[in-house]
């Protein structure tokens, strides 16, 4: 019986355990519960709180926003208050002005209107007057008639004709005294007039050019210059600087800009491109700075050349790059490079002429034009911008002050002033060097010789040397040698008064005697 009886004790034992420790767990649980319930509430409470504190802030700062907006506001209306009351203060002065100014007018008025009764009275005073003068001088004509025993048209003709040769004979002497004077001129003047007779030099000219024309091997090409939304023209242009023009010519691009430089560098570049085949924006940069490369240096080696042809020396490495950006510039379809070695070598020639020196002068006639490379970069005249280039890279006064003058912005003091303005004027007047319609021209040769004919005695006239000379042939038995000094001037001065022209007119009056006779 013990034997059971311990069994039912350690049942009931372990059912105590049992029953305990799921007391224990669940007083556990209970108290967990409670702490958590706590730390939940504790977080509420916090959160609780931190909004409040946002929500306080919140208000704190839109009481400031609308603070602000208020004060700006109230500014604001000041400002328009105050002007306007300077608006109101204005139209009040211009009220007043404009009061003034009726008032002015309106006595004005009156004062014209009195002045214009007493002119009426001047008038009809003046009109009875003139009617009494005509009277007495028709009474004095008929008197004067009747004692000279001629009319007084025929009295009258018979004065002009005297008076007028008599006119003609003082002026033919007047011109001989004038032109014997002019021949016996200071040294200086006749080598200013010799300058301007020099022959002109003659070489080739380059059309000036504003666009440049790329030929294209298809039309195709043109949607590869293109590009995919257009990223390689915008790539070449931003590159270049210039303007890409695609239309409707079949395979061409037109390449438009008005620096010359970068018009070239733009040019080749695309001609390379289009050799290569490949087009997109890397390659695109890597070629623009190739061919900016190259272009730079034949620039110099363009400056360098036309240094060695003129053959002057010591010329400033920078100022030997103007030059040579000048082969790239054109000015009235004349490239400008060829230009001033004309310049140089017409200023030479008239300085050994006229027993100067030729180096100096060529030296100003080569420069004489450096303010054209960078006059689209730099604000002024040509001329006073080559002068303040020059006189940076260390040119020689006289130098300097030739090239400023050649366009009379600073006014000439020396022969080699005079001698620039003459070679330049000589190399942009002969014939072919600059565009010119052809109608213009074969008008101003009509106008030439319409003026010399209107003169009577005049035979013929021929315009000769494109429009640079003037010959006219006078009828030997209707005309003198006094007459022919008288005709030359008339003609010169009608030709400055009605006509526009380059550099200088001629004008040759030829009159001969012929005694012809025959043997029999």
């Amino acid at each position: 019986m013990s034997t059971p009886i311990a069994l039912v004790g350690i049942l009931l034992a372990l059912l105590l355990g049992v029953a305990l420790g799921y007391i224990i767990r669940l007083r556990l649980a209970a108290s967990r519960l409670e702490s958590v319930e706590a730390l939940s509430q504790k977080i509420v409470d916090e959160a609780r709180r931190e909004a409040e504190t946002l929500k306080k802030e919140a208000l704190l700062q839109a009481k400031d926003q609308l603070y602000q907006m208020k004060l700006d506001l109230e500014s604001e209306s000041k400002e328009r208050r105050s002007e306007l009351t300077q608006w109101e203060k204005r139209l009040d002065k211009k009220e007043e002005t404009l009061d003034r100014k009726a008032s002015t007018l309106d006595s004005r008025e009156n004062e014209y209107l009195k002045r214009d009764s007493e002119l009426v009275k001047m008038r009809e005073d003046t009109a009875e007057r003139l009617k009494e003068y005509e009277g007495l001088v028709t009474e004095q004509k008929a008197t004067l008639e009747r004692l000279a025993g001629m009319t007084q048209d025929q009295a009258k003709a018979e004065l002009i004709a005297n008076i007028e040769s008599q006119a003609r004979h003082d002026s033919a002497k007047t011109l001989m005294r004038i032109e014997a004077e002019t021949k016996e001129a200071s040294q200086k003047k006749a080598q200013e007039i010799l300058g301007l007779a020099c022959k002109r030099y003659a070489g080739d000219y380059a059309v000036e050019k504003t666009v440049s024309v790329v030929a294209l091997p298809n039309d195709e090409m043109k949607g590869r210059i293109i590009g995919r939304e257009g990223r390689n023209i915008r790539a070449i242009e931003a590159a270049t600087g210039i303007d890409l023009i695609i239309d409707d010519t079949p395979e061409a691009v037109i390449i438009s800009g008005f620096n010359p430089l970068r018009r070239e560098v733009a040019r080749r570049s695309l001609e390379r491109l289009i050799s290569d085949g490949r087009i997109h924006p890397a390659r695109i940069e890597e070629v623009v700075k190739k061919i900016e490369t190259e272009v730079d240096a034949s620039v110099k080696e363009a400056g360098e050349q036309a240094t060695f042809d003129v053959g002057v020396h010591g010329i400033h490495p920078e100022i030997i790059k103007l030059i040579g950006r000048l082969k790239y510039r054109s000015s009235y379809a004349q490239n400008v490079l060829i230009h001033s070695l004309e310049v140089a070598f017409l200023c030479g020639i008239m300085a050994s002429e006229l027993g100067l020196n030729p180096q100096q002068a060529k030296r100003a006639g080569l420069l004489h034009d450096i303010g054209k490379a960078v006059d689209h970069e730099i604000e002024g005249p040509h001329a006073v911008i080559g002068a303040d280039l020059a006189k940076r890279y260390g040119e020689k006064p006289h130098i300097v002050h030739a090239l400023a003058a050649h366009h009379e912005d600073v006014a000439p003091d020396s022969v080699l002033d005079v001698l620039v303005q003459a070679a330049d004027a000589l190399s942009g007047a002969r014939p072919g060097a600059r565009r010119e319609m052809l109608e213009s021209y074969v008008r101003r040769l009509e106008d030439l010789e319409r003026i010399a004919t209107a003169h009577k005695g005049v035979a013929s006239a021929y315009a000769i040397q494109a429009g640079r000379e003037l010959r006219i042939v006078l009828e030997t038995e209707r005309t003198s040698d006094d007459m022919a000094l008288m005709i030359s001037h008339d003609v010169a001065r009608k030709i400055e008064e009605e006509l526009t022209y380059p550099g200088q007119i001629k004008v040759t009056v030829i009159r001969e005697t012929r005694a012809v006779d025959y043997a029999k």
